[in-house]
């Protein structure tokens, strides 16, 4: 491929992970407005995460198998078609108001992005010169980073309406207005997701009708040999549990924060949204400083060191009352930001020609984020929300556990986004 050309899929792929980041950071707007508008309880508003982070699981080796019969431009195309296809079903999940209809959409479009993610990893590192490898992750990573800073302001302003009834006010309303006042609720996400699917149609027509390249399937005579089982490799499976547990966290903590907000603080949901964005705009800021930060401390260490102050952060967000959890819970945000590719990274280190099976691995542990949302939501529904923080706090004890053990190695290459 010609620069000019390179250029430019580099350009489109960096553009995927625009659009999973946008897409998945869009599920804490989607948890309160669809809990309104469905009447729904918290346990229940988790099942948004639930069905987008399924998908991951389900479909990780699929996807995987799919790229190597077809390529990873056909499985990009497939999964650019199924990501728009599920945004459109939006539009008539919202006009029957049928929650398992808005979690059939998630899913397909989560299987779309589980397609994406699978090829943009490794796409990102083959376009150019091995030595930028690294450099063009970052780059890639920091659009993803973007997307998450953009995804809950574009919600807060478009779907969010910051109007709550309250049971004062339903009383007051006949049958027809209230129902009336949920069906507009529930349409407020149809146009958005319209112009989402729009735009993933634009950019599945550009990948198709642009020249990339094929990757290679990993040489067995290159990487070393590694005999047995993949489950004996110990190391791994304490990292796939390691990212089971980070995944379950990072959505807890993201995925209620307006609900927390608003419990706690007293902070309308629009208000909300937007402190969410600077939140995980602290989380791209998070990545690149402590991408910095292994400079100079080893990454294991620093993994460690950031999930003790969560751990921390998150108490304080339990007992505290006023503003200051609330501080607590955006400094989280900081702090979770390099523990995906660092507990990737450390996972698949030393796997040889078992690496490919390794990361697909670590990948479906992404799951974490369709089981511990659910779990949050039953705490709260037994107790506040406020309470159900304990559970992204107790998940950040196993990731603490993968660091130490990992004590030894000084440094490693991060290789993979989310």
């Amino acid at each position: 491929m010609s620069k000019p050309t390179t250029r430019y899929a580099v350009i489109l792929i960096t553009v995927l992970f625009f659009l999973w980041g946008f897409a998945l950071n869009l599920n804490p707007i989607l948890i309160p407005h669809l809990k309104k508008a469905c009447q729904l309880s918290d346990v229940q508003s988790a099942l948004i995460d639930s069905a987008s982070y399924i998908a991951y699981f389900l479909m990780a080796l699929p996807a995987g198998l799919f790229m190597k019969r077809y390529g990873y431009k056909a499985g990009i195309t497939l999964g650019l078609l199924l990501f728009a296809g599920g945004t459109f079903l939006f539009y008539p999940a919202a006009e029957t108001r049928q929650f398992n209809f808005f979690l059939l959409s998630l899913f397909i479009i989560a299987t779309g992005l589980t397609l994406l993610e699978t090829a943009a990893n490794p796409y990102i590192t083959v376009l150019g010169d091995e030595e930028s490898a690294t450099q063009r992750l970052n780059f890639a990573q920091s659009f993803n980073g973007l997307a998450a800073f953009l995804a809950p302001l574009a919600g807060g302003a478009f779907i969010l309406s910051g109007r709550n009834v309250s049971v004062t006010e339903q009383q007051a309303m006949s049958i027809g207005q209230f129902q009336a006042y949920l069906q507009e609720e529930a349409s407020s996400v149809q146009v958005p997701f319209l112009i989402i699917g729009g735009i993933v149609l634009l950019v599945a027509l550009l990948i198709s009708r642009t020249a990339l390249p094929v990757i290679d399937e990993e040489d067995p005579l290159v990487s070393p040999k590694v005999k047995g089982s993949i489950l004996g490799q110990t190391n791994l499976v304490v990292g796939v549990v390691a990212q089971f547990f980070y995944v379950g966290a990072q959505v807890c903590v993201s995925s209620f924060f307006i609900r927390f907000v608003g419990q706690v603080a007293d902070i309308g949901e629009k208000t909300a949204a937007y402190m969410l964005s600077g939140a995980l705009l602290g989380f791209m800021v998070g990545r690149f400083f402590g991408t910095f930060l292994m400079k100079y401390v080893s990454p294991p260490r620093l993994l460690a060191l950031y999930s003790l102050l969560n751990i921390g952060l998150l108490a304080i967000a339990v007992f505290g009352s006023g503003m200051v959890p609330v501080y607590a819970l955006i400094g989280v945000e900081f702090f979770m930001s390099i523990m995906f590719p660092t507990i990737f990274a450390l996972s698949i280190r030393g796997l040889g020609s078992q690496t490919k099976l390794g990361s697909s691995l670590v990948i479906m542990a992404i799951a974490g984020g369709a089981v511990f949302p659910v779990i949050m939501g039953q705490v709260s529904d037994l107790s506040s929300m406020q309470t159900a923080y304990l559970v992204p706090a107790i998940c950040f004890l196993p990731i603490l556990y993968f660091a130490v053990k990992n004590f030894a190695v000084k440094n490693v290459q991060l290789t993979a986004a989310h």
